[in-house]
């Protein structure tokens, strides 16, 4: 099993979301990644968000925890704060997989991107009952 932390950085009703193939049927989804030996949780969100999006990250609270057993990966999802960088300014060769696109995108659009409207709703209501065990991360609409 491996851990995978996201973040979640919302600004004007938009939400700062990546393109670029990945197992599902969605090319866009939240920032983030798989967490390195000898990181906190913290360190490798940062990372992250700095190398898939040019954005320099505050971690915020814990959102939801959730989980692929088919993959065996556990989900960690954080709130976020851009207190710098340039979006957009990805780190080449940081990720195997190409990103495409680095956007805040309107939450309204979020069901045409492929995100559910469950997912869509939470981004929405600021994520009521944060900082629980969501289960499958069908859960939680994603």
């Amino acid at each position: 099993m491996h851990t995978r932390v996201t973040g979640v950085v919302i600004e004007d009703d938009a939400i700062l979301l990546l393109d670029q193939d990945t197992e599902g049927a969605r090319s866009w989804s939240l920032p983030g990644g798989k967490v390195e030996n000898g990181e906190t949780l913290e360190e490798a969100l940062v990372r992250e968000m700095r190398e898939e999006t040019g954005v320099e990250v505050e971690v915020g609270r814990l959102l939801y925890v959730c989980d692929v057993t088919s993959a065996h990966v556990v989900h960690i999802t954080f709130e976020a704060r851009r207190v710098g960088g340039r979006v957009g300014a990805v780190t080449e060769g940081a990720d195997t997989r190409p990103i495409r696109q680095v956007e805040f995108v309107p939450l309204d659009r979020l069901p045409e991107l492929g995100f559910s409207q469950k997912f869509s709703k939470l981004c929405r209501e600021g994520f009521p009952g944060a900082g629980s065990y969501m289960g499958p991360k069908s859960a939680i609409g994603l």
